[in-house]
């Protein structure tokens, strides 16, 4: 190769670079103006080193409880996030920390995507516990009961958490399919090869907990 045309190749891959880090968007949590909070309880606070949204049930069993992270829409792209949940104080037995991100939520939250946690089981004694410890639902026509007696095992797996303990989470959303990445593990944890509201949907982005869940959430960036 002519040193020009090494010159020009080295160019087009610097210009790619620096147009991949422009489309990084690094969003501060704050509990103002910049969220909309749908059936939950919000504080910020500073939880083990890092500043972040305290994020907490109202007592509400609907999978509609989320923060909506307002002026953002999203289509495809990636979404990281560390968070972390455990069951809150009188919570059932059934709780088991519920935290994820809602993705593509439509104007009256009455839709969206979402792919949680269920940190209570990623260390559990029972191996089947172990195997839902992650969930993909698609509210609200696709809740987490339907999908596992639809589809055992097609939309939840296993991966190692601890409840209470920062776990860094990223999304990769790409026309009908999305990719669970936990830990900066390089391999996914979770294949969805056909996101229910279908590849053209966008919206907003959510800081999503289940019934009876202290949860906690920071350093959220959205590339698109």
């Amino acid at each position: 190769m002519k040193p020009i045309q090494l010159l020009f190749a080295a160019i087009l891959i610097l210009s790619a670079s620096v147009f991949a880090q422009a489309q990084k968007k690094v969003i501060a949590l704050k509990n103002d103006k910049t969220i909309t909070p749908i059936q939950v309880n919000v504080a910020e606070e500073t939880y083990k080193g890092k500043t972040a949204l305290k994020v907490t049930s109202k007592g509400s069993a609907s999978e509609e409880q989320l923060i909506i992270v307002n002026d953002v829409d999203f289509k495809d792209g990636s979404i990281e996030i560390d968070l972390s949940g455990n069951p809150g104080e009188g919570a059932s037995d059934q709780a088991r920390g519920f935290v994820g991100l809602a993705f593509r939520i439509n104007n009256d939250h009455s839709k969206f995507e979402c792919i949680y946690l269920r940190p209570t089981n990623g260390r559990a004694d029972d191996q089947l516990r172990r195997n839902h410890s992650t969930q993909y639902i698609s509210y609200p026509d696709f809740p987490w009961f339907k999908l596992r007696e639809q589809f055992p095992g097609k939309y939840e797996s296993y991966v190692d958490l601890v409840a209470g303990d920062w776990t860094k989470v990223r999304i990769e959303v790409k026309g009908d399919k999305a990719k669970l990445f936990v830990h900066d593990n390089p391999q996914a944890v979770l294949l969805i090869n056909d996101l229910k509201l279908g590849a053209d949907a966008h919206g907003s982005i959510g800081l999503w907990i289940g019934p009876g869940t202290d949860a906690r959430f920071t350093n959220l960036a959205v590339t698109k």
